[in-house]
């Protein structure tokens, strides 16, 4: 297993959830951790619990990973410091709860660029770095929903499905390079989200059972860095999806969106936010969400397992239903 310490490595979405948990778990481990993110007063907050942790050393950068200028800064800053980058975590992401066809495309959109080509940007800036090193660990922070569809996100889907293949790609282009890694983390997604729900219910999001803290995904995170593996779930029930929907694919998309419908919506209704697509929102560092599952993992497997029994039913009273016949008008002769 490799030391951590003082090895330099960079996070984005460092100020809160997954990327802040990381970045103490780091510390604690004696890493010089670099966290970026949007908002200073909480990357400073982060940094003073780093340097109490233990951190070989901590810095704050403030950035937009949206826009390349900050993330090459990013990249300049901390090799001006130390000369080099041992690790880079792309976990900045945004989260927009709209079906494809509801909201702008615009805000579809701004999913995609934060979640894809900042990631794009991050490796853009590390792997040529790491090349000069002949070394280097670039983590991509995934979702379970980098293999499996959501309904009510998929711009968010979307954008986390391209990082996987972006993984595999950066992979073989550096297969000459044996102490370079290109991982695929695949934990629970993230809060903070923007809300343009229009769905039956006209309903807000809650966490879907099985959900892990920032603090498990933290840990899963130190260690494919201690010990390089291609991919890491988190947890690991989402392997168990994965195989669900590979043996039978229409049962599972059925049994995921009564699950969705069921127990991810809330039964009133919020008012659209844009949440932290264009701009920060003002949540406290330590917040681990305030909207907790609605149903635990036991009942929830109970749930889904009255679910699946109950779908074959439900195929028999769709096929008695009457085809509805399409209405002709035929102009009466004079």
């Amino acid at each position: 297993m490799a030391s951590l310490i003082d090895r330099v490595v960079v996070i984005t979405g460092g100020s809160s959830g997954i990327g802040r948990a990381t970045a103490r778990a780091l510390a604690r481990r004696g890493a010089i951790v670099v966290v970026a993110a949007r908002r200073g007063d909480a990357l400073a907050q982060v940094v003073r619990e780093c340097i109490v942790l233990g951190a070989g050393a901590a810095l704050a950068v403030i950035t937009d990973v949206t826009i390349e200028a900050d993330v090459d800064h990013l990249a300049r800053t901390v090799l001006e410091r130390w000369g080099r980058i041992d690790v880079w975590i792309n976990n900045a992401g945004v989260t927009l709860f709209a079906r494809l066809e509801e909201a702008t495309l615009a805000l579809h959109e701004r999913v995609i660029v934060t979640n894809l080509f900042g990631a794009m940007a991050g490796a853009r800036a590390a792997i040529p770095v790491f090349r000069r090193q002949h070394a280097g660990i670039l983590v991509n922070m995934g979702s379970v929903l980098s293999e499996l569809g959501h309904g009510y996100v998929p711009s968010y889907a979307i954008s986390k499905f391209a990082p996987h293949g972006m993984s595999e790609s950066l992979r073989v282009s550096v297969a000459d390079e044996p102490a370079i890694q290109s991982l695929h983390g695949v934990p629970v997604h993230r809060r903070h989200a923007a809300l343009r729900e229009r769905d039956e219910r006209d309903a807000p999001p809650r966490a879907l059972s099985p959900m892990q803290s920032p603090e498990d995904v933290a840990r899963a995170v130190v260690g494919v860095i201690e010990r390089p593996r291609a991919s890491r779930y988190v947890t690991r029930w989402i392997m168990l999806g994965r195989a669900t929907h590979a043996l039978a694919p229409r049962t599972a998309e059925r049994l995921l969106l009564a699950a969705l419908r069921t127990w991810h919506l809330e039964k009133h209704r919020e008012p659209d936010t844009d949440g932290n697509l264009f701009a920060p929102t003002e949540v406290a560092a330590d917040v681990h969400g305030t909207r907790p599952p609605r149903i635990g993992v036991v009942a929830f497997a109970g749930w889904l397992a009255a679910r699946f029994a109950w779908l074959p039913f439900e195929r028999i009273g769709q096929a008695a239903r009457p085809a509805a016949v399409p209405r002709v008008d035929v102009p009466a002769r004079g």
